[in-house]
């Protein structure tokens, strides 16, 4: 009895061997039977990084625009192109139309120089733009009048309209 529990497991043993061998090469040729992909190659340039002139506006001194950027290299198929860009319109030109600035508010006005001033962060710089870190605006202060009452003014206002409306 022993001997054919032995022979039975050598069999097992065989035929599992064999299973193995068998997978082995499959695994094999599955793989040989690919094509390698050549790897890309990896293409070195010798062209420098883009330098961009400053925004220029089609019209006015915002808006659309366009910018031109050079580069140098000897083996450069472009070193020259063009590119659109824009200029917001609501940005304080004065400190470059490429730096966008945080203001803080409005200070108090000076007598002597009839003036307040306000500090201004830089918020953002568009494509590398050299700008100020901190700017200071300032302007005239406004003229000191009384506030006239609101009611009193929309009264008659009111009463001017329905006089319109009865006249014709």
């Amino acid at each position: 009895m022993q001997s054919q529990q032995y022979q039975q497991q050598r069999r097992k043993f065989a035929v599992a061997f064999l299973a193995f061998i068998f997978i082995l090469a499959a695994v094999d040729t599955a793989e040989a039977g690919k094509k390698e992909k050549p790897e890309k190659k990896v293409k070195k340039s010798d062209c420098g990084e883009w330098q961009w002139s400053v925004c220029v506006p089609t019209s006015g001194d915002c808006g659309l625009g366009t910018r031109e950027g050079t580069r140098t290299g000897a083996e450069c198929k472009q070193t020259m192109k063009t590119q659109r860009c824009k200029i917001p319109c609501n940005w304080k030109k004065q400190f470059g139309a490429e730096c966008k600035y945080q203001f803080q508010a409005w200070g108090e006005c000076d007598l002597n120089t009839a003036l307040k001033t306000r500090t201004g962060s830089l918020k953002r710089a568009l494509h590398n733009a050299e700008c100020q870190k901190t700017v200071t605006i300032s302007k005239p202060c406004g003229k000191l009048t009384k506030p006239k009452p609101q009611a009193e003014s929309k009264k008659k206002k009111k009463e001017g309209k329905k006089q319109e409306k009865m006249l014709d």
